[in-house]
Order: structure tokens, then sequence, then C-alpha cells
């Protein structure tokens, strides 16, 4: 598709040089029946050069694409107006070339509130952190997490103020979707002031695709969704959303493991290899359980949250399964996970993800 595109426009805007061509008296075209004077011959050359440039930067993933698109869209549409006669069929190549630079402005318009948002939730909290974890710091806790901050590697190790997450994954939106979507998502979090911001690309097929984006910020969750990054499928916010969002940032614990040491955090034994963790930040409340294994691994994370945020949502039980495991910045952690809903018809499994890379501190960027 991204090379059809692309010789599409080229092929277009090379087309408009018969109109310079003959309006500079270079050549009679007999294609244009109509006279074209020098400067219109300079206007279809502009033309020409609109196009070819929105050529290069589309397929070179430029994120301006889209606005020398339009202009050539603009420059061309209104040549064909004037040279309707010879020229009208110039309009369905016109067509797809917008179609495509709104999207690509729609990608753009996403991509710039995606920046913006992190930004702001980076700005209050500083990456640096030179508070090393001791054993210390962790004789209150559980018997289980005490031995899984040990053996995770997080123990000697500075605390964890800020992290991003890169991830690859496969979707399903519904229980009865046969079909796997493949995506992309960067989740940046913070511990200090407890907040993350999670942007996914989905792939539904060659055309169409959604951005997503889950925040988390002052006790408040909020979920975007576009399609084609252009309209809007969910605009969501509530407390129900508040509290699930809060539970879903206690889970990613297992890829922070400082968090554990959070005073937003309290903990509670539930036997040697089960410890449930409860968190209330900025009058938010919300509790999960974890599991782990003799090692010291963490192997499961389960809570009750709400599945949606309408006014009749209830709470069902969502588990994150850890299948797999990744050494980063000398910090072991899950690397690889599903996560599911356990609903009345059964366990319904809609996200399967590889963490690709996580950096820490005054290592990320953004």
């Amino acid at each position: 598709m991204k090379w059809f595109v692309f010789t599409a426009a080229l092929l277009h805007g090379l087309i408009h040089i018969l109109g310079f061509l003959k309006g500079s008296g270079f050549k009679e075209v007999r294609e244009l029946t109509l006279p074209v004077s020098k400067p219109e011959g300079i206007i279809w050359l502009s033309a020409t050069s609109l196009f070819v440039l929105f050529a290069i930067l589309f397929i070179t993933g430029n994120k301006y694409a889209w606005l020398a698109g339009i202009a050539a869209v603009i420059v061309s549409q209104v040549l064909i107006i004037l040279f309707w006669k010879d020229a009208a069929f110039g309009t369905l190549p016109n067509v797809l070339i917008l179609a495509v630079s709104v999207f690509s402005f729609g990608t753009f318009s996403f991509n710039k509130l995606i920046e913006h948002e992190t930004n702001l939730i980076l700005s209050q909290n500083n990456p640096k952190n030179e508070k090393i974890i001791t054993e210390s710091d962790i004789e209150s806790l559980p018997g289980p997490v005490k031995k899984w901050l040990s053996h995770s590697g997080a123990v000697g190790r500075p605390y964890v103020n800020v992290g991003k997450v890169l991830q690859k994954a496969e979707m399903k939106l519904k229980p009865e979707q046969e079909s796997w979507m493949d995506a992309t998502a960067v989740q940046y979090t913070t511990i200090g002031n407890p907040a993350f911001i999670w942007s996914v690309d989905v792939k539904i097929n060659r055309v169409l695709s959604f951005k997503g984006r889950d925040r988390f910020e002052n006790g408040k969750g909020r979920m975007l969704i576009k399609m084609n990054s252009l309209i809007n499928i969910v605009n969501d916010h509530g407390e129900k959303l508040d509290e699930g969002t809060l539970q879903r940032y206690l889970g990613e614990m297992v890829w922070f493991p400082s968090l554990a040491l959070s005073r937003h955090i309290t903990w509670e034994a539930l036997n040697d290899s089960t410890a449930r963790a409860t968190m209330n930040y900025n009058g938010t409340t919300g509790s999960g359980t974890f599991y782990f294994n003799a090692a010291g691994d963490v192997t499961r994370f389960s809570a009750l949250r709400y599945k949606g945020n309408e006014p009749d949502a209830r709470r069902h039980e969502w588990v994150m399964e850890i299948e797999g495991y990744n050494i980063f910045e000398g910090i072991k952690v899950p690397a690889e996970m599903s996560a599911s809903w356990i609903l009345e018809d059964g366990a319904w499994t809609w996200l399967k993800m590889e963490v690709t890379e996580i950096k820490y501190n005054d290592n990320i960027d953004n």
C-alpha cells in the first residue's frame, strides 16, 4: 500500500509537468486543448514539485508528509477545475492522496498529543535517583515480596523513579474474535508521582488501524482510541476507569520492583507464596494479588477490575500470567505475558505481550 501511494503520487505529479511544458512553450501538448499561459504553467510546475515532495516525504516516513500532500491536492484541484475539459481525470488520484494525507495528519496530531501528555507526566518526576535500595528498606515487606525484590536484582541498585517500556503484542477486541491483531506499544511510568502513559498502534488490516492511549495521572484514568488516528471510538473517564487503571498500574509493578516500596502501597501476606497489594492515591483505591514461585519470581497477578466504564459495568477477575523473563539494566523482570478476563462463559485472553526493552531513570528518552 505504501509503495502504491508513492508511485501514484509520483506519476500524478509528473503528469502535471505537461501543463508547464505547454505554458512555457517548450512543447506542444495535444492532451491539453485549452490554452495555458506562462503563469499558469508555473502553477502546473509547482503542483509537480509538491506531489514529488509528498511522495518522497511519505515513503521516508516524514511526519510532515501530510502538509505537502494537502498543498499539492489544493493546487492540483484548482488547476483541474480551471482546465476541467482536459484534466478532470486527475480528480481521482487527488482524492486518494487527500485521503492518505488526512490520515497522515491524524497520526501526526495523535502523536503530538502523546508527546505533550508524556512530557507533562515526565516533568513531574526527576529521573535521576542515586538512593540505593538496601536490605533494611525491604525488611517490613511480606516474605515473598522481600524474596522477589532480592531475587530480581533490585536490592543494591538505585530506586527506579521513571521507566520506559517498549512492547510488541497481539490483541483481540472481542471474545468471539478468531484472529489476532499485531500491535506495538510504548509506555512511560513514573514512581514518585504515580503515573503512566501507554500508547499503542494496532494493525487491523492493510487499510484500517487504530491508535490507543491509556493514561493514569493524579489518581485518574483516561482512555482514548481513534480509528486510523482520526475517528474517536473511545474517549472515556470516570470512577470505574480510575480504579481499573490504578490496578493496572499496580500490576505493572513487576517491571519496576522498587514500586513495592511506595508510600502509597500497603501489603498483606496471604501465605508463603502470595501477597496482596493495595494502593490508595488521590482518592482512588485498588488492590491486586501477586503470586510467586519458590525461586522468588512473580508468576501471576490478579485483580477484580471493572470491565468497562458504563453505569452497569461489573467487576471481573483480570489475570496477568507471566510466561518468560529477561534482564534489563540488571533487573530481572517479566518479558512475556498474557492478560485475560475471567467471564461467565470462561476465560477470554485478549492480550499476548513481549517486552522488548526497558530503560530506567536517566537512561530513558522521549
